[in-house]
């Protein structure tokens, strides 16, 4: 095992009705709130009325920003920095998905800030605080809830890198399976996706922890014994909390214990996808990483042996492989490329100008490192 510390400073308020700890939590931040959040949809389930009741119970003065894309975007995060820093803001509360979270953060960033958003990716803006941030899931995916992560598309440039900062940790997330319930069906089977692939950049990173691989493989079974059934019965909260406690364990570290890191190669290729093509990210990540496993099926086997095993009962690399892609399909999501609008067979300008931009995003895998001819096989296999 690699040496690690273990320390998540976000408290998580996990189960029915945990939105009304809101007011209580508050006390601590102030009453100047800046909310963030999607298109609308919060309005549409009603978690809008209630999040609102709850920072109105807490005497707080509120300053919106709306419009956070699922594919989120720096130009955004500039102008809902330059709202709270007008209204100086003393917390920032984020209610939504990945997306919304992610951005929430880097604006906790850049509001103290007089740089655009955009220098911090480029590490030329050193943050010393951050706006605090409060964060009410509505989508089981990322688990941006619980780590100090985010990733933001500059929609100029074409770039989609990630960022971390111990300072955006969420100072408490708020995870309501019923906020959950009118996620439709297509980002449900997504999120669920998303956190898969996030356990699975865990296991292919480098060092050798049995006890957190038998963690993730414990995550990655809990998807795939309750997907399916959830699938079938989107207004279960009983499957909706298994799935969404699921997403929070894949990526608040549990995952990475005692690994030097994880891999991340397949998440970047995905990141190109959705830049290029505006796909969304569990169904670039259900069609990138068969793929890749296909790619390094040689080097990945006994590390694939032990996954199918411990995950699916199967006893070869090629099952397993195969296993992930038809539970993705079983799920709908997709698992080539015209099933996200790309051509049937492989094509050379497709490939070309994703090539270019994993070149752009300087994408490459902390484990498994890849060429530009090994991503054009990858690419061509997904075909």
């Amino acid at each position: 095992m690699k040496n690690f510390v273990i320390n998540n400073p976000t408290f998580l308020h996990f189960g029915k009705n945990v939105i009304a700890d809101l007011p209580s939590v508050m006390r601590s931040y102030g009453k100047r709130v800046l909310l963030v959040y999607g298109k609308g949809s919060i309005k549409e389930s009603g978690v809008y009325a209630e999040v609102m009741e709850q920072l109105h119970l807490a005497g707080a003065t509120v300053f919106e920003y709306s419009g956070i894309k699922s594919n989120p975007i720096i130009s955004d995060v500039d102008a809902a920095a330059d709202l709270g820093r007008k209204n100086n803001v003393d917390l920032i509360v984020a209610v939504g998905g990945g997306s919304v979270i992610d951005s929430a953060k880097i604006i906790a960033l850049a509001i103290p800030l007089p740089n655009k958003a955009w220098d911090l990716f480029e590490y030329t803006a050193k943050p010393v605080t951050a706006i605090p941030l409060i964060a009410v899931l509505t989508l089981a995916a990322t688990g941006t809830e619980m780590n100090g992560f985010a990733v933001v598309q500059n929609e100029v440039t074409k770039q989609k890198p990630g960022y971390f900062s111990p300072m955006i940790f969420p100072k408490h997330s708020f995870l309501d399976p019923d906020y959950t319930k009118t996620v439709p069906a297509n980002y449900t089977a997504f999120g669920i996706v998303d956190l898969i692939a996030h356990a699975l950049e865990g296991y292919f990173g480098a060092g050798e922890t049995t006890l957190t691989d038998k963690l993730i493989f414990s995550i990655i079974q809990e998807a795939v014994e309750y997907g399916p059934s959830l699938m079938q019965n989107l207004q279960d909260y009983r499957l909706r909390e298994k799935i969404m406690f699921a997403a929070t364990l894949a990526l608040n570290g549990t995952t990475a214990f005692g690994k030097k890191s994880g891999d991340w190669g397949v998440h970047g290729i995905g990141h190109s996808l959705t830049v290029l093509y505006d796909t969304a990210h569990g169904a670039s990540l259900s069609v990138a990483y068969p793929a890749w496993m296909k790619h390094f099926k040689d080097v990945l086997e006994p590390s694939l042996l032990l996954l199918g095993n411990a995950v699916f009962g199967v006893n070869s690399a090629e099952e397993t492989i195969q296993c992930f892609e038809d539970f993705f399909a079983q799920l709908g999501a997709p698992i080539r490329m015209h099933e996200i609008g790309l051509s049937e067979t492989p094509n050379a300008a497709e490939i070309d100008a994703l090539v270019e931009s994993l070149s752009i995003n300087k994408v490459n895998g902390d484990n498994y490192k890849m060429t530009p001819e090994d991503f054009r096989q990858i690419l061509t296999l997904a075909y």
